[in-house]
């Protein structure tokens, strides 16, 4: 992403009428210079009231104003369904995380949609900004080449996207050895609100490691509703041949004898007399600028920004504008891992993806 703005702006559709779609209509709200969402399928046109023209079928949408994409917002079972229909179609399609449920399931989606060329993946937490920052750094060398990644803070796909892509991986294969813990735990906080009686209750920790061979290997340690438990801390550390950067954190040797120490800044406006706007504005390094926040101006979340950051890329990417966001082949990769993440604590044996067709 660079600060010069498009001159139109990216134009979707969205399949689904259920909160992750107001999730991507929110946001073409929030830049609608930058998104705009040219309408809706849904399965009652009449009671969806998005703010933009609903109809019940995609062959609808697409006879009016033909979107740069069409972007998936349904459940789980129906996402290999409407890739199949947009590629049907021959229109650009963002599905959700994951592509599809079970691995017979992305096997056969990749089997129908795989060479279309015409499938991304909505994968965004490399884009989040911290992640863009960590990731900038490791890029660049700062703690020589990575080896070791730890992720506690999100589940499954997204923290083995984390893995891979801070390995610098591809479809390398990979053997994964997990294990589940239950203890009691205070959980304040979830996606309907607080819950000021909550009292300590069973909670799930999985504990995985990914051998992915050459000494590479990722830690995934995650636990049930981390993404909105207050108590729980998002840890995030790569280990490189020379260094290691652990949260916002930088130590690597640079003479034989001389070990420092840096940190990620992430300079935030709106603070004390800064009338700049409550926003993120940039992350750096040492001086160096290593991201710079593509939507200031729109106050968004972190999350918010790599959502919108996919959608844009995506759309870049449907007019030949730019490089795929993140191809099919990447997304089935990512679930394949975790589904052997859950099958390995589920029978405590070890359990090795191989390569498949989309490899």
């Amino acid at each position: 992403m660079n600060d010069c703005w498009p001159v139109a702006p990216t134009t979707f559709a969205v399949v689904g009428s259920g909160k992750r779609s107001r999730f991507f209509l929110r946001l073409a709200a929030a830049a609608p210079d930058r998104l705009r969402a040219t309408g809706v399928v849904s399965r009652d046109p009449g009671r969806a009231d998005l703010g933009v023209p609903a109809v019940r079928t995609l062959d609808e949408l697409l006879a009016g104003e033909r979107p740069d994409f069409v972007a998936a917002a349904v459940p789980w079972p129906q996402m290999p369904d409407v890739a199949r229909a947009a590629v049907a179609l021959g229109v650009p399609v963002l599905l959700e995380t994951p592509p599809a449920p079970d691995l017979d399931g992305l096997r056969a989606l990749w089997a129908d949609v795989g060479d279309s060329g015409l499938v991304q993946v909505a994968e965004q937490y490399l884009l989040m900004p911290g992640h863009a920052a960590r990731l900038a750094a490791v890029r660049a060398g700062v703690i020589g080449e990575p080896t070791a990644v730890h992720v506690c803070s999100t589940h499954l796909y997204h923290a083995v996207s984390l893995i891979r892509g801070l390995l610098g991986l591809d479809m390398e294969e990979v053997v994964v050895s997990a294990r589940a813990f239950t203890a009691p735990l205070v959980d304040p906080l979830g996606f309907d609100g607080w819950r000021p009686a909550a009292a300590p209750e069973p909670r799930t920790r999985t504990i995985a490691t990914l051998d992915f061979g050459g000494g590479r290997h990722g830690l995934y340690d995650f636990t049930e509703n981390q993404w909105w438990n207050p108590v729980l801390t998002r840890r995030i550390a790569v280990r490189g041949t020379v260094g290691e950067l652990v949260d916002d954190r930088v130590v690597r040797v640079v003479e034989p004898t001389t070990p420092v120490e840096s940190r990620l800044v992430h300079r935030r406006t709106g603070i004390d007399l800064n009338l700049e706007g409550n926003d993120l504005d940039h992350v750096s390094l040492d001086g160096r600028v290593l991201y710079r926040n593509p939507f200031r101006g729109t106050r968004l979340s972190e999350d918010d920004i790599a959502v919108a950051a996919i959608l844009e890329a995506t759309g870049a990417w449907a007019r030949d504008e730019g490089p795929p966001p993140y191809p099919l082949a990447q997304g089935c990769q990512d679930h394949a891992i975790s589904l052997a993440i859950g099958e390995s604590a589920r029978t405590g044996q070890d359990v090795r993806v191989t390569k498949e067709a989309w490899a």
